[in-house]
């Protein structure tokens, strides 16, 4: 995890918006280590056994996806936790996008 995003912490008496806020840091980065890692503390501050209940995601498989290494959850698992946390991802416009736009023939 970057220095940044290593020295923001959460604790389970942290605010949802502080939740939101280091994953959304995370993201930013577009490193899928730090996705994984920074959704596996937020997931440290959820009780595990509901949040495996409400995305439809074995315990176990919900602490092996953001466990970090070699092998990445799936997007459906990566969704399924963040709902079940209550949060949802959001697409905004970079001011410097890396591909162009499709020509119209």
């Amino acid at each position: 995890m970057s220095e940044k995003t290593a020295t923001r912490s959460i604790t389970p008496q942290s605010s949802r918006r502080a939740i939101a806020d280091y994953i959304n840091h995370a993201l930013e980065t577009a490193d899928i280590n730090e996705i994984c890692q920074a959704i596996g503390v937020a997931t440290r501050v959820h009780n595990i056994s509901d949040l495996a209940h409400q995305s439809g995601i074995e315990r176990g498989s919900v602490y092996r996806a953001f466990a970090g290494g070699a092998k990445h959850p799936n997007f459906k698992t990566v969704l399924g936790v963040l709902d079940a946390m209550g949060f949802q991802l959001h697409v905004t416009e970079r001011t410097n996008p890396r591909a162009r736009l499709a020509r119209l023939k």
